[in-house]
C-alpha cells in the first residue's frame, strides 16, 4: 500500500491516547482478541464479560482520516462462541463484521480505509448481537479530522451501557445474563466504563484543575437505552453531537441526548472547585449506578459561587459526595 505503519496504541477507560500529530495517512495496525474474563459488576458479585483484549469497554482507538486500518482478531473464547467486530467508522457490509468473524482459536485480518472523521462505536455483531452487547463486547474510535482537534488540556472517554442480570443458581457471589430482561428492556444496571463505581471510587474519579480545558469522548452502547448525559453543576460548553466534528458544535447546552449506539463529544471549562456528579438524567437511572464524578481542585470562586452558609449534603446521597 505504500504507506508507513504504525501500531495502534490502545488506551483502557477512562483514558485516551494522545492526540495525532502526523499530517499524513498511516497502515494503522490494530490487533484485538476476543475473550471471557471474570471481574465485578456490582461488589461483590462478580460477572463473566465478553470481552475485547480482556476490558470493557475495549480499548480506545485514535486514528486520522485517511489512515487505512488492519485489523486482527483473535477469538480465545474457549467456549466456542463465534466473535466479530462491527466498526461504526467502516464503510462496507456489516462495518466489516463478515470479513472477521473467529471461531475458538481462529485468527482473522481484514483491511479498512477510513474515509470519514467522527467520534463512532465499535461491538461484535454475532447474531443474537444484543446478547454481545449485553455482556460486554464493545468500544470507541476516534477518526480526526486533517486537522486534527482543538487542542485541550485533559481528554478522557466515558461509556455507558446496560447489564441485565439475575444471580447464578450455582454462586450467590456471581450475576449472570437474564435474557427476558433483556428482551423487555428493563435492566437491573446502567453503568459508565463497565462496572458500578467505575468513576464513583476515589481512587477513579476523573481529576482536573479549575481553568482547564476537558474534552470526554461520551457513548452510550445501549443496547437498548437513549442516555441523557448531563454534568451537574457544569455548562457543556462546545457539544459536537453525534461524533460530528466537522460541524460548528452546538454551545452552552445542559444536557444532551445520545441514542444506543451513538456518542457525543463535550468541552468545558471548571471554574469553580469542587466534585461534579456525571449522571444519565433518566435519573432513576443513577439507582442502577448510572453515576461518575469529575474532582476539580484548585481556589475557589466567592465571585462566581458562594454563600453565607456552609454547604449541607444528604446522608449516603449517590450523587452530591
Amino acid at each position: 500500500m505504500g504507506l508507513a505503519v504504525v501500531e495502534a496504541e490502545f488506551t483502557v477507560a477512562p483514558h485516551v491516547p494522545p492526540p495525532i500529530t502526523r499530517r499524513e495517512p498511516v497502515l494503522l495496525r490494530v490487533k484485538m482478541d476476543s475473550q471471557v474474563t471474570e471481574a465485578q459488576l456490582e461488589p461483590p458479585q462478580s460477572y463473566d464479560f465478553w470481552t475485547f483484549s480482556g476490558t470493557v469497554p475495549g480499548p480506545f482507538i485514535r486514528a486520522r482520516v485517511g489512515d487505512t486500518m488492519e485489523v486482527e482478531l483473535t477469538n480465545k473464547d474457549e467456549s466456542g462462541m463465534l466473535h466479530n467486530l462491527d466498526f461504526h467508522s467502516v464503510c462496507g457490509p456489516g462495518g466489516g463484521a463478515p470479513l472477521l468473524t473467529v471461531g475458538a482459536g481462529e485468527t482473522k485480518h481484514a483491511w479498512f480505509k477510513l474515509l470519514h472523521p467522527g467520534l463512532f462505536i465499535y461491538h461484535c455483531a454475532v447474531d443474537p448481537v444484543g446478547m454481545h452487547i449485553a455482556n460486554g463486547m464493545y468500544g470507541m474510535m476516534l477518526v480526526e479530522p486533517d486537522e486534527g482537534l482543538p487542542p485541550v488540556d485533559k481528554e478522557f472517554f466515558v461509556l455507558q451501557s446496560e447489564f441485565y442480570t439475575e444471580q447464578s443458581p450455582d454462586d450467590p457471589m456471581k450475576l449472570e445474563l437474564a435474557w427476558n430482561d433483556a428482551m423487555k428492556e428493563q435492566p437491573t444496571h446502567v453503568v459508565f466504563n463497565g462496572r458500578v463505581g467505575a468513576l464513583a471510587e476515589p481512587d477513579n474519579m476523573l481529576q482536573v484543575n479549575t481553568g482547564e480545558r476537558v474534552r470526554i469522548y461520551f457513548g452510550n452502547i445501549g443496547p437498548n437505552l437513549v442516555s441523557s448525559f448531563h454534568i451537574i453543576g457544569m455548562i457543556l460548553e462546545h457539544v459536537y453531537r453525534e461524533g460530528d466534528v466537522q460541524s460548528p458544535p452546538a454551545k452552552s447546552l445542559q444536557t444532551t441526548l445520545v441514542p444506543a449506539g451513538g456518542v457525543t463529544i463535550v468541552e468545558f471549562t471548571p471554574l469553580v472547585p469542587g466534585v461534579y456528579t456525571l449522571v444519565d438524567h433518566s435519573i432513576m437511572r443513577t439507582e442502577k449506578g448510572a453515576v461518575g464524578f469529575l474532582n476539580v481542585t484548585g481556589e475557589p470562586r466567592k465571585d462566581i459561587f458562594t454563600s453565607s452558609h456552609p454547604p449541607k449534603l444528604c446522608a449516603n446521597c449517590k450523587i452530591h459526595p
